[in-house]
């Protein structure tokens, strides 16, 4: 069921939270100020009830942090499960990316058009900080693809599972909080439940075994960097006076800029298309793509192509604004039960055979989930009952 060793594959990436008092960015629990202001679309207008500002029960649910995660994780795994059935046969991972980032550009300038968000007006230095960071999303997906020529498919799976326990290392290192015992015990059969979920024929030659792992870490530093531009700076005063590793972290995390998630969408898609252009130029892969067009393209491919990009879409608009209100940590465990899943499904789809091994992987996978799910909730709770006490 796995694929060859060698085959690329497009990276389930999007062009895709912090705690003001602690200035973290996993674990997200915002002030009412800090709430994202969604789309038009995503709310309906009138959510007050009586006209008295209060939210009625279904926009509390729109608006919820449950609501944003079920709808990031069902765009993810649609979009896993779409590219399996429509694109198996269109390996072309830089450029789908590209034509992605595409869909992302005329289809937020439209909503833009449309009035449904205001763009912020930025610094030089804060422009600078977004380049940077869409170099950082190319780069990832670069090494992505390029260590999947040196490692089997399911030894780069359980390697991306681990992105969950960088995202907590990040997270210790560049804002000095760490999480809880129970929590992190809850991401070990989470990550494990990938591992058996998807074994198979492990094999990675030592440039390629290096390669999956700095992939990982960009993965983790992208997730965690895409919570930090949509969050707002702290507004109490920094606890403790400069030092050298403040100056340090200070040049390592990003501007906080309060970017709504079409606002950073808008800014990044550019950048991305025309980077994933240049990186499929480089490695000869257009040339391919013009080769296999005048060949296969026809109209339902082509619709096939176009359908995926509005799903992709979709599902950068999703990733960013569930990022930005349950933070990095619960997208990645997300991310880690939705590859479970795909396998789960392909199998019912695609007529496969798992083993009894795959079996109690997705088994312990969704387990994991669950308590991730419940510790979490719990402790966001007392955190909030905590700040209500004060």
């Amino acid at each position: 069921m796995a694929l060859e060793k060698g085959e690329l594959v497009a990276d389930d990436e999007t062009l895709v939270d912090s705690d003001g008092a602690r200035s973290s960015v996993f674990d997200h629990d915002p002030t009412p100020d800090e709430k994202p202001s969604l789309p038009p679309a995503a709310l309906p207008s009138p959510t007050s009830a009586a006209g008295l500002g209060e939210e009625t029960p279904l926009a509390q649910f729109l608006n919820s942090e449950p609501f944003w995660l079920l709808l990031y994780f069902t765009f993810n795994l649609v979009l896993t499960l779409y590219n399996k059935i429509v694109l198996v046969k269109f390996p072309f991972p830089y450029t789908l990316t590209a034509l992605h980032a595409l869909c992302g550009t005329i289809g937020g300038g439209a909503l833009l058009r449309m009035g449904f968000f205001t763009p912020a007006v930025l610094t030089d230095r804060e422009n600078l900080a977004l380049v940077a960071f869409s170099v950082l999303y190319t780069v990832n997906i670069a090494v992505s693809n390029i260590s999947l020529q040196l490692v089997t498919v399911p030894f780069h799976q359980v390697v991306r599972a681990a992105t969950p326990l960088f995202i907590i290392l990040f997270n210790l290192i560049l804002f000095g909080t760490g999480s809880s015992k129970m929590k992190f015990a809850s991401l070990v059969p989470v990550i494990a439940g990938v591992g058996f979920a998807t074994y198979g024929d492990y094999y990675a030659t030592p440039t390629g075994l290096l390669l999956t792992l700095l992939g990982t870490v960009l993965a983790a530093l992208k997730t965690i960097y895409t919570s930090i531009l949509q969050s707002r700076a702290p507004t109490s005063p920094p606890d403790a006076p400069p030092s050298a590793v403040t100056t340090i972290r200070a040049w390592l995390i990003p501007p906080r800029l309060a970017l709504h998630p079409l606002d950073l969408l808008c800014r990044m898609a550019p950048l991305a298309f025309a980077q994933c252009v240049i990186l499929a130029q480089l490695s000869g892969e257009l040339g391919r793509v013009h080769e296999w067009s005048s060949a296969e393209m026809d109209m339902e491919r082509a619709a096939g192509l176009l359908f995926n990009g509005a799903i992709a879409f979709g599902l950068n608009i999703v990733s960013f604004t569930a990022n930005r209100k349950v933070g990095p940590l619960s997208i990645t465990v997300a991310a880690n039960v939705k590859q479970v899943l795909s396998v789960f499904l392909a199998v019912a789809i695609f007529d496969l055979v798992i083993s009894p091994t795959n079996g109690f992987g997705i088994f312990l996978t969704l387990g994991g989930g669950a308590w991730y799910a419940v510790v979490d909730f719990r402790e966001k709770r007392r955190r909030r009952a905590g700040a209500g006490a004060r």
